[in-house]
């Protein structure tokens, strides 16, 4: 399988996903594609051939083999980082869907655009967005199910017992490097716990953010309700109804002595 290609495709929704997705972006492929291709192909590779019982019995090696190893890890990993990694395309073919809703909008009203940033995660493409968090996070819980269901949990015998037709008697068959095994088992089940940490507290974030945004807006509505339905009454009247009855314009510099004698003057003059 070309793991290449489909990183390439996965890496263009690094610019519509949150840190939370960048982080388990980069944690589906470092620890989990890189090491499933470099390291773990290798140790799986020689399973089938190294099953060893201590049986010439023809058949009985093979049916042992398939009783104990009813899928392969390495199978069962390749699965599920399909299962894992298609959710994120959901998330890139609405944008793609909005960018040409977005441009056939635009040829019809002169250069108007319906979306201002049409990988905001805003009305559809938001829950969008949060399905695929929930499919990727119930992928990897289920395959983690799936895998503990099958081999009784996440251990790696050295040694097993078969009694399955057509083997004569029962029979011990080992498995090869189960140490090594072991150790890439755990990593693969530690690596996917963490990427589903991650997807949750990328779920949560995007819900606190979104009733965050949603109480401030009902706040600024309220707000200006409020000023819509109490509106300030002045306390006084305007300036304009205190003028004046005399004329007379008073210096407001003169002192009360000053004002005195020219009142004086001023009667007597008349007089």
């Amino acid at each position: 399988m070309n793991w290449g290609a489909l990183q390439a495709l996965l890496y263009g929704v690094n610019k519509y996903s949150t840190a939370f997705g960048r982080v388990w972006l980069s944690m589906v492929f470092i620890f989990r594609v890189m090491v499933f291709v470099v390291a773990a192909q290798r140790v799986w590779g020689d399973e089938n051939k190294d099953f060893v019982c201590n049986t010439a019995q023809p058949g009985c090696v093979n049916v042992c083999y398939d009783h104990f190893f009813p899928i392969s890890h390495i199978r069962l990993w390749a699965l599920q980082l399909i299962f894992v990694t298609c959710p994120s395309l959901m998330v890139t073919g609405h944008v793609k869907y909005r960018e040409m809703k977005d441009l056939k909008y635009t040829k019809l009203h002169e250069g108007k655009h319906m979306y201002a940033h049409p990988g905001k995660k805003r009305g559809g493409l938001w829950w969008t967005y949060l399905l695929s968090l929930i499919f990727k996070a119930g992928f990897d819980a289920g395959f983690l199910y799936v895998l503990y269901y099958i081999y009784e949990g996440y251990d790696m015998p050295r040694l097993t017992k078969c009694s399955l037709f057509p083997c004569p008697n029962t029979v011990d068959c080992y498995i090869s490097r189960p140490t090594e095994k072991k150790i890439f088992t755990l990593f693969m089940v530690v690596s996917s716990a963490v990427c589903i940490v991650m997807c949750i507290c990328e779920m949560i974030y995007l819900i606190f953010k979104r009733i965050k945004k949603f109480m401030k807006k009902r706040k600024e509505a309220e707000m200006k309700l409020f000023a819509e339905t109490h509106e300030m009454k002045p306390l006084s009247r305007p300036r304009s109804q205190y003028k004046s009855k005399t004329k007379e314009r008073v210096d407001p510099t003169a002192s009360n002595q000053n004002i005195t004698n020219s009142t004086v003057e001023e009667k007597s003059s008349k007089v």
